[in-house]
């Protein structure tokens, strides 16, 4: 429980993260950039054994790095302005929500055993992170606000489903900083990529402030990815049971956070998906 408790935490500290980026007006795109940078140069200094580009191209998961960095820059930008212009809670609710799409997966393709308790605490999650994330305001909610979170949901529902795939079949637990390392650095290779098309027509400006926000955002998103793999290495929990705790916790730690620094206003309505989450984690961890 230990390494899905650490990965609760630094997934938490992410939208706490994100919030202070539009805080302390740092530019999101060049922070996420460095971010991954800072990620796969921690996940290589981890990684004991020696790292040729061909050895590294040459392991089964390799073309999942590439996909998964792909999603990676895109869902981290959706997730950013989401706690931006929506909300922390809201950022985490999207992200988290998603699951049920790992979960779903696990039972049909994997053929994971959900008992009575197990599957009431997926349903409860459901409910909980619904009721966090319900916002009391009379702002007019348009289209583009609405799909901002709806796409965070898709996309981290896919990157789960994607990270459960390869840590089944094909990443050995002594490679998981190796596989955590090169999902960033194919993110941020790409990411590189799109600021260098950006700047043909926008000069590049070296800032600090992005700089060291990508640092301060790089450490807990690696840790969150690297824990959360050895916590689905747990031979005691299924992949549903992990997605399900490590999510909702993370919308509960997370809006919880938003309310103590940021002085988000939660209604009663948002206690109560607090609860339900507490209830829905007890059930599928005791189950």
């Amino acid at each position: 429980m230990l390494n899905l408790s650490l990965s609760i935490l630094f997934s938490s500290l992410i939208f706490v993260i994100f919030k202070l980026f539009s805080v302390y007006k740092v530019q999101t795109l060049y922070a996420i950039i460095t971010n991954y940078v800072v990620a796969c140069s921690i996940g290589l200094f981890l990684y004991k054994e020696t790292v040729t580009f061909s050895s590294v191209t040459e392991k089964p998961w390799f073309l999942g790095t590439l996909i998964l960095g792909v999603l990676f820059i895109l869902v981290f930008n959706l997730m950013a302005a989401t706690a931006q212009k929506v909300g922390v809670s809201v950022a985490s609710v999207a992200t988290k929500m998603s699951f049920v799409i790992p979960a779903i997966i696990g039972v049909i393709i994997y053929k994971e055993h959900l008992g009575i308790f197990k599957i009431l605490g997926i349903l409860l999650a459901m409910g909980a992170v619904y009721f966090a994330s319900i916002k009391e305001s009379n702002t007019k909610v348009n289209f583009s606000t609405l799909m901002l979170p709806i796409l965070v949901f898709l996309g981290s529902g896919v990157i789960d489903a994607t990270i459960n795939f390869y840590q089944k079949e094909h990443v050995a637990p002594f490679e998981f900083s190796l596989f955590s390392a090169m999902i960033f650095g194919c993110a941020a290779i790409i990411g590189v990529i799109f600021i260098l098309i950006q700047s043909q027509k926008k000069p590049l400006k070296i800032n600090f402030k992005n700089i060291l926000g990508g640092i301060v955002l790089g450490v807990p998103n690696y840790f969150s990815v690297f824990f959360l793999l050895k916590a689905l290495n747990n031979p005691d929990f299924n992949s549903a049971s992990i997605f399900t705790i490590n999510n909702v916790a993370v919308v509960m730690f997370s809006t919880l956070l938003g309310i103590l620094l940021f002085k988000e206003k939660i209604s009663l309505k948002n206690w109560g998906g607090i609860a339900l989450a507490v209830i829905s984690i007890l059930l599928v961890a005791l189950a």
